[in-house]
C-alpha cells in the first residue's frame, strides 16, 4: 500500500511539473513559436531582413516615416511594396504623410487624397513622428502640436476607414537630461549623435510635459481613434504613468520598439513590478524592435544583428534568468512570463491591434 502510495504520489507530482513547465516558453521554442515585430524600418529592396524574419518565424510590420534621414514616404511606400510583392504573407505596412503645406486650406483633402491611395495599396495604418511637436511651425512660427484640430478631418476619416494610428511623439524623458544623467545607453547614444533632437540642449522648444499632454488631448479628442503610441508611448520611463494612460485611453495601445531597456532598467530595482504590469496589461502591448535596413547597410551584418536582438529580447521574455545587454549598465532577472502572455505580445495582440 506504501509503495503504491509513493507511486501515486511521484506520478501526481511529475503531471504538476510538467504541467507548471508547459506553462512557459523557453529558448528552445524561440523559432518554433509565430511572432510579429510591428516596428520595422525596410528601406532597401534587399531581402536580407525578411529572409531573418522567415529563419526566426517572424512577420514584419514595416512602418513608413516623415523624417529627412530616410527616403521619401512615397520612396519608403515603394519599398514597402516591393516587399511585399517578394514576401505577401510576410510583410505589411504603414504609411505616413508631411505637413510640408500644411498652411494650405486644402492640407486635409490633399493628405486624405494620399491616404485613399496608400490605403488601397494595402496599409494598415499610418505612422505620425515626433517633428509633429519638434520641428514643424507653421506660418506664425508656432511648432505645429498635435492637439491642433487642423488634424482632425485626417484622423477622422482615418478612423472611418478602420485603419490604425502609430505615434511617436515626443520622446524619452532622457532627452530633456544631460547626457551623462540619462538611464540608458542607447539613448546617450542617439542624443549625443542627433543634437537637433536633445531638447536639452533647446529650451526654448516645448516641454516634456507639453508634448505628452497634447498626445493625451488628441487621445480625448478622438476616443474611437485605434491608437498605438511607439516606443511605450513616450512613457517608457515609467509603467506606472504608462498605466495611467493605458486604464484612461481603452483604445491605446503601446509597441516596445527600441525602448525595452528602459524596462530592464526598471527590471533592476522592481523585476515584480515590471512583471505583474505585463500580466496585468497584456492585451495592450506590443513587440518592436525598431529595426532598419537602407541601401547602403550591409545586408548580413543587419541580419546577423536582427538576430541577435530578437533572441536577447526572448530571453528576457520568456526565461528568469540574469542577464546584461549593452543599452543597460549592470544585470538584471529575466521576467518569465507566461505562455499566453508572450502570444499575445509576440503575436495575437499585433494582429488585433493592426487588423494584420
Amino acid at each position: 500500500m506504501k509503495r503504491f502510495l509513493l507511486l501515486v504520489t511521484v506520478s501526481t507530482l511529475s503531471i504538476v511539473l510538467n504541467s507548471c513547465k508547459n506553462d512557459f516558453y523557453s529558448m528552445d521554442d524561440f523559432t518554433r513559436v509565430e511572432k510579429i515585430d510591428t516596428h520595422m524600418h525596410l528601406n532597401s529592396e534587399s531581402p536580407a531582413l525578411t529572409e531573418q524574419a522567415i529563419e526566426d518565424n517572424f512577420r514584419l510590420l514595416d512602418v513608413s516615416v516623415d523624417t529627412p534621414h530616410y527616403p521619401s514616404v512615397e520612396e519608403q511606400e515603394r519599398f514597402a511594396l516591393h516587399q511585399i510583392e517578394k514576401h505577401p504573407d510576410r510583410v505589411k505596412y504603414l504609411t505616413a504623410f508631411t505637413l510640408h503645406h500644411w498652411d494650405s486650406a486644402n492640407w486635409a483633402d490633399e493628405i486624405i487624397s494620399q491616404l485613399k491611395n496608400s490605403f488601397a495599396n494595402g496599409a494598415l495604418g499610418i505612422k505620425l513622428w515626433k517633428n509633429i511637436g519638434m520641428v514643424y511651425k507653421d506660418s506664425a512660427d508656432h511648432f505645429i502640436m498635435l492637439d491642433n484640430p487642423k488634424f482632425d478631418p485626417v484622423i477622422q476619416y482615418i478612423i472611418d476607414e478602420d485603419k490604425t494610428i502609430m505615434g511617436h511623439l515626443g520622446e524619452p524623458k532622457n532627452c530633456w537630461l544631460p547626457l551623462d544623467q540619462m538611464t540608458v545607453n542607447n539613448d546617450r547614444s542617439y542624443f549625443k549623435n542627433n543634437p537637433e533632437y536633445h531638447m536639452f540642449l533647446h529650451p526654448e522648444y516645448p516641454t516634456y510635459e507639453e508634448q505628452i499632454q497634447a498626445r493625451d488631448n488628441f487621445l480625448e479628442r478622438h476616443p474611437d481613434m485605434r491608437f498605438v503610441g511607439a516606443h511605450l508611448g513616450s512613457l517608457e520611463w515609467d509603467v506606472d504613468e504608462l498605466a495611467k494612460r493605458l486604464d484612461k485611453f481603452p483604445n491605446m495601445a503601446v509597441d516596445m520598439a527600441a525602448r525595452i531597456g528602459h524596462l530592464q532598467y526598471q527590471t533592476q530595482s522592481n523585476r515584480e513590478k515590471i512583471r505583474e504590469f505585463f500580466i496585468k496589461y497584456q492585451d495592450r502591448i506590443t513587440y518592436g524592435t525598431d529595426a532598419s535596413i537602407s541601401d547602403s547597410s550591409n545586408p548580413e551584418e543587419e541580419k546577423k544583428s536582427l538576430h541577435e536582438v530578437w533572441l536577447a529580447d526572448w530571453k528576457y521574455f520568456v526565461t528568469d534568468e540574469v542577464m546584461t545587454v549593452k543599452d543597460v549598465n549592470g544585470e538584471f532577472q529575466g521576467l518569465k512570463l507566461p505562455k499566453e502572455v508572450i502570444d499575445k505580445i509576440y503575436s495575437l495582440n499585433a494582429i488585433h491591434w493592426f487588423k494584420i
